[in-house]
């Protein structure tokens, strides 16, 4: 009979024997197999939850040393017990790693992978190849939801040309991808099992291979309900045909890794996409405003300040400051129906029509005429409109003559008494195709008068209390200060119009212009 059976000693059992023999003053050694513990000189004593070994004590005469005290023989039984009982379990465990080393590997290399990118595009191959090779698949594909247009679309492909695969309707009722992004559940078939249903459907589509597994990729934000983003099909298995349990929970748990990859891939994408419309946005607004003249055009001839601040980066006040032949001056504000983007565009066609316009009409009535048939089309297709105000100031002639379209707060306020008068609209609103007015005149004295023309967003901006600052506090401003200088009256009110909203942001744009003459 050996002394160490083959498998039962470890490297912590040899060097545990010496010791223990030093202890009971007898020679130990491990049996196995049927043995007679009364037979013989030695004493045998069975291991504890070891079936079959037992430890030999002493090799003749007395087994254990004079005075040893009674139980030691089952002491030492129950030492080596717990040491062999660690030598299994190790053992067992290395086993196990040894199996799911490829596993545990393709998990921290995908980990790696989706680690160093934001791409999903750049990972997905990568990703469905490692995949499909340790769960030994011939092919492979991971498809992703399109919510927009409700199908699953290919992102990668293993053992098939992604271009050659059509997009799968989720609501397609033979398609085992489309049941399990509904369903959020694994669904496999294995053909080996006689009980096994194949889930798809004869008309439906069509594997080489009989067995195939289909898991949904799903994610879950923090506290919230998973939700399905995507679904990895793999199929043509090599060797045995069919996908265990382990290769499930393997597919599973990269499918959950993929799930928040293409979560924050999207929600990169959709970072990405604000910011480059915010920077679009800017740069709109960069040249929107530039589009406006600065008061300096007409700084030679006339005291002019104007200013526009908008809802928006980009919105639909406009203003127009022009010079004229024979010493004339042209000056417009403007607000369209809305604001954004449809409305900005309207406002760059105004303002590049209207000085073409003013320098080939003879009256302003005129000029709002051609601007309308040159916006005709925009307005239709946008079904806006615009609020038009448009004078011609002849210093030389001591008059104004103006038209207004449908445009409330254009006013004339004299330096002498600070009365305002309204200069009344002469025709509706440009892009409700009405007959065109006609001009009026008023009378003009240099040093006498004060143009003062804002939009709907000063007349109406909301205080705290929800009250509106009106067209009187704006007026109050010109005749407070008019003896001041135009720009001096602009601050003032702009300054009044701050404090009124305590410093919100604008729900409409606000424009004002003031020229004294």
């Amino acid at each position: 009979m050996p002394d160490a059976p083959g498998g039962l000693t470890g490297e912590r059992l040899e060097r545990l024997l010496p010791v223990l023999e030093r202890l009971a003053g007898a020679r130990l050694r491990l049996r196995t197999g049927a043995v007679d513990p009364a037979r013989g000189s030695a004493w045998l004593e069975p291991i504890p939850e070891v079936e079959g070994v037992w430890l030999e004590i002493g090799d003749g005469g007395n087994p254990l040393t004079p005075g040893a005290r009674p139980g030691m023989a089952g002491e030492l039984a129950q030492i080596v017990g717990a040491v062999l009982s660690a030598e299994r379990d190790a053992a067992q465990v290395a086993a196990e790693l040894s199996e799911r080393y490829e596993e545990i590997d393709l998990i921290y290399t995908i980990s790696e992978i989706l680690g160093h990118t934001i791409r999903l595009d750049e990972a997905a191959e990568r990703i469905l190849r490692e995949v499909s090779t340790v769960v030994g698949a011939r092919r492979a594909t991971l498809l992703v939801h399109d919510p927009e247009a409700h199908v699953l679309r290919i992102v990668a492909a293993r053992g098939m040309q992604p271009g050659d695969l059509e997009p799968i309707e989720v609501d397609d009722l033979c398609s085992v991808a489309a049941r399990v992004f509904r369903e959020m559940r694994i669904v496999s078939y294995d053909p080996t099992d006689p009980k096994a249903v194949n889930p798809g459907c004869s008309e439906g589509r069509n594997y080489r291979g009989d067995a195939f597994l289909s898991v949904p990729v799903l994610y879950a934000a923090p506290g919230a309900r998973g939700k399905p983003i995507g679904v990895i099909n793999l199929t043509d298995r090599v060797g045995e045909d069919a996908f265990t349990a382990g290769d499930r929970k393997l597919v599973a748990a990269i499918a959950n890794q993929i799930g928040a990859a293409i979560e924050n891939a999207r929600l990169v994408a959709q970072d990405l996409g604000q910011q480059r419309v915010r920077r679009e946005v800017e740069l709109a607004r960069d040249l929107q405003l530039r589009l406006l003249p600065s008061p300096l055009v007409l700084a030679a001839r006339v005291d002019v300040a104007a200013r526009c601040r908008q809802a928006e980066s980009v919105g639909g006040d406009f203003y127009n400051l022009l010079n004229l032949r024979a010493g004339r001056i042209g000056v417009m504000i403007g607000d369209v129906t809305s604001h954004g983007f449809s409305a900005a565009l309207i406002m760059a066609l105004v303002m590049a029509a209207s000085g073409i316009h003013a320098e080939s009409a003879e009256t302003p009535t005129e000029v709002l005429r051609r601007l309308e048939e040159s916006l005709a089309e925009e307005l239709a297709n946008t079904e806006m409109f615009l609020t038009v105000f448009y004078a011609v100031v002849d210093p030389q002639g001591g008059r104004i003559t103006f038209g207004n379209a449908g445009h409330p707060h254009a006013f004339l306020v004299s330096t002498r008494t600070g009365e305002a008068t309204r200069l009344e609209a002469t025709r509706p609103p440009l892009g409700l195709a009405t007959a065109p007015g006609a001009d009026v005149t008023r009378p003009w004295t240099r040093k006498d008068a004060i143009l003062c023309l804002f939009t709907d967003g000063v007349a109406e901006a909301m205080g705290g209390r929800g009250d509106r600052f009106g067209e009187e506090r704006v007026l109050g401003h010109v005749a407070r200060l008019r003896a001041r200088p135009a720009l001096e009256i602009l601050e003032s009110v702009h300054a009044d119009l701050a404090g009124f909203t305590g410093g919100s942001a604008p729900t409409d744009d606000r424009t004002v212009v003031i020229l004294k003459a």
